[in-house]
């Protein structure tokens, strides 16, 4: 079993982040206060920081070119298994979620093939949700 990992990111609106991440994606709030409210992001511990100097969305300062793409950095996210990313691709793009790189496949036939889609959360966090058809291949070179 992998140990959950913990990150604090900042965020303009406790609220707008209550719907993005409690609302949209599920995750259930943990502790919270005026200033921070902790998620189970997938089994891991996300915790929403106020962040008084961000008045609005701050989106990535940099991307690098990956497989065709420009990710955004920093970024995060979750490797999901095949077909609970399926679904959940499936119904944000049936909501017509504004995507920074579309779902696809990445490394098409390669060792790192992966199923990938990035997007902003309302303070310009840039998330990443990957599955690899394999998950043995997550860290195979």
């Amino acid at each position: 079993m992998l140990a959950p990992f913990h990150l604090a990111i900042p965020v303009h609106d406790i609220a707008a982040a209550r719907a993005f991440y409690g609302v949209r994606f599920g995750c259930p709030e943990g502790r919270s206060a005026a200033e921070w409210v902790d998620f189970d992001f997938f089994g891991h511990q996300l915790v929403a920081h106020l962040d008084p100097s961000r008045e609005a969305f701050v989106p990535a300062a940099h991307s690098n070119r990956v497989d065709g793409h420009d990710v955004p950095v920093p970024h995060f996210g979750v490797v999901l298994g095949w077909q609970d990313w399926q679904g959940l691709a499936a119904r944000l793009v049936a909501e017509g979620t504004d995507f920074i790189i579309s779902p696809g496949i990445r490394f098409a036939g390669e060792v790192g093939e992966q199923a990938t889609f990035f997007l902003y959360d309302p303070s310009g966090n840039a998330l990443e949700f990957k599955a690899f058809r394999d998950p043995s291949r997550l860290f195979a070179r």
